[in-house]
């Protein structure tokens, strides 16, 4: 039987965020599989409520699961680790990351109550980890993260660069440059790089990307001319833009304070791990309350209006002792991710209400994105020269747009979406088969399927409310009273100015004292009759049909 190399996106590939990429080489329908990113999407309420977290389903991976050599995370971004401890479990394979990237895998598997020892420690390139068929290498890349690496995949069918989430970055603050010899050393090994599986995020952005060191000065002038209490939020995890802006405050002459538990978490483990140095000396939140608001700078999570985070609770009053008082200044050195406007823009009117100055990106000036944008992947296209460009991580329309550039170039490309399997073995890529993919949710403490009903059971009675009824059937099968009716999320008076549970009760009596015995006899029946009645009602009265729940109690005889 022939061996072939496949690549199949779970997670990642027609959306931004929750990456989840699988890579096997061997017999049809048994390869051998490596595991590239195991990350989440995040809720809202429109579609999710209620969820906490959203990602891959790993049904086919379960499935397959003793063909898995090991799991490789490119960075900490939680779009690329955050479902770690959520799925490890399912797959309990060998997972292999740099030593940043690793510690804050660690706190989330220890925090799991999961043990940390198949989680090993890598460096970068040359070292080489082996996994079957594989051989891979983690290469240093910018990011808006520290120790961002694409990953070097070689295999008896060819080479392979995961390109991770990456900028061309010389000067990244915090982290590694992107050095260009090294790619062309890369390209150029053996028999070059057969196959680049590349971000998509920026494709649609014309201008090269700009340096995070380019924040610098602007952020300094910004702040030194302010003169009340300065607060700037950024992504927790953007390591670099924290310690840009401390040093910004702490030049203003302010005593700077970090507020968030995520931000503290990845100062901590950049420190820990020897990836940040030189960070400005902060101050405790207790501290900060006795520091004149002229001379204090506060640095907090929530850039994308997360109700949890700082910056919301800051514009909802008081938090932590502290508060924003007119004359006062927010900065937002983020973009805002599409779908999160509408919680970035009631912070931004509650600090407008209180008399806050609030400043946004202002078209870059005090924020740069950690993703290349289109000049930046064409120079990546002819640095590394591909056979096959497979675009991941960015919606259908990005990773199209991106298949047309390389196509354009004469480089073999195609858009594999999520569940989407390619064999990568020939001289273009080929579709070979569409696995069943989907979503898992985190609800609560439970992984729930995005398909299991829950969710959209709870959709249901957020708009068309529920209601109640309990009927009490004696041991002779004749109804014991009247049934009872109990409404949530309904108008309690409906159009006939007449309380709808007594209308539903009224026409529930009308039917039991009917009802053939067949009927009262039979559970199933019962329901069926009783959620219909109610639903006809409500329909008329309050326009809806809802969720009803019937609960028919038969006493037994002595």
């Amino acid at each position: 039987m022939t061996d072939r190399l496949i690549y199949l996106p779970l997670g990642g590939a027609g959306e931004i965020g929750m990456n989840a990429y699988v890579y096997g080489y061997g017999p049809e329908g048994k390869e051998r599989l490596i595991v590239v990113d195991l990350g989440v999407t995040f809720p809202d309420m429109d579609s999710t409520p209620g969820v906490d977290l959203i990602m891959a389903d790993t049904a086919w991976l379960e499935e397959n699961a003793a063909r898995i050599e090991a799991i490789f995370i490119t960075h900490a971004h939680e779009d690329h680790i955050g479902a770690l401890a959520h799925l490890w479990p399912r797959l309990k394979k060998p997972i292999y990351a740099r030593p940043f990237t690793a510690r804050i895998g660690q706190m989330k598997l220890e925090e799991a109550g999961i043990a940390s020892d198949q989680l090993h420690v890598v460096t970068p390139r040359p070292f080489t980890v082996e996994a079957g068929p594989f051989k891979v290498q983690f290469v240093p890349v910018s990011h808006s993260i520290p120790e961002s690496s694409a990953l070097v995949i070689d295999t008896p069918a060819g080479r392979i660069v995961h390109t991770g989430d990456f900028k061309l970055d010389g000067n990244p603050i915090v982290g590694e440059p992107f050095d260009p010899l090294l790619w062309h050393e890369i390209a150029k090994e053996g028999a070059g790089v057969k196959v680049l599986v590349c971000d998509s995020t920026n494709v649609f952005s014309p201008q090269p990307g700009r340096s995070e060191a380019t924040l610098a000065e602007p952020l300094a002038e910004l702040i030194a001319a302010q003169t009340g209490m300065v607060v700037a939020t950024t992504f927790a995890s953007n390591v670099a833009r924290l310690k840009t802006l401390a040093e910004a405050g702490r030049a203003a002459g302010r005593s700077v304070c970090l507020l968030g538990r995520a931000m503290k978490k990845m100062v901590s483990a950049a420190e820990e791990t020897n990836v940040l140095t030189g960070m400005p000396g902060t101050i405790s939140a207790e501290e900060a309350v006795e520091v004149s608001r002229g001379n204090l700078m506060l640095i907090v999570t929530g850039s994308q209006g997360e109700r949890r985070a700082a910056s919301a609770q800051l514009s909802r009053g008081k938090y932590l002792g502290l508060e924003m008082n007119e004359g006062d200044t927010f900065l937002f050195s983020s973009k805002t991710i599409p779908g999160n406007e509408r919680g970035v823009i009631r912070i931004m009117n509650a600090f407008s209400e209180m008399g806050v100055d609030v400043i946004d990106d202002r078209g870059g000036l005090y924020h740069v994105s950690g993703h290349a944008n289109r000049p930046d992947l064409e120079a990546v296209h002819d640095l590394i020269a591909p056979k096959i460009l497979i675009p991941m991580h960015g919606e259908h329309r990005h990773m199209r747009e991106h298949a047309k550039i390389a196509i354009s170039k004469g480089i073999a490309a195609e858009v594999a979406t999520n569940g989407t399997m390619i064999d990568l073995t020939g001289e273009a890529p080929k579709i070979v088969e569409y696995i069943e993919t989907g979503r898992t949710y985190l609800d609560g403490n439970v992984l729930i399927g995005a398909m299991d009903g829950v969710v959209r059971d709870r959709i249901r009675m957020a708009l068309n409310g529920h209601v109640l009824i309990t009927v009490i059937i004696d041991e002779d099968d004749t109804p014991l009273g009247d049934a009872w009716v109990e409404l949530m999320g309904l108008p309690e008076v409906g159009k006939r100015g007449q309380p709808v549970a007594d209308q539903i009760e009224d026409e529930l009596a009308e039917f039991l004292e009917r009802a053939p015995d067949k009927v009262i006899s039979n559970d199933a029946k019962m329901d069926e009759a009783l959620r219909r009645i109610a639903r006809q009602v409500t329909m008329e009265e309050v326009g809806k049909k809802p969720e009803v729940t019937v609960v028919v109690s038969r006493l037994m005889a002595e």
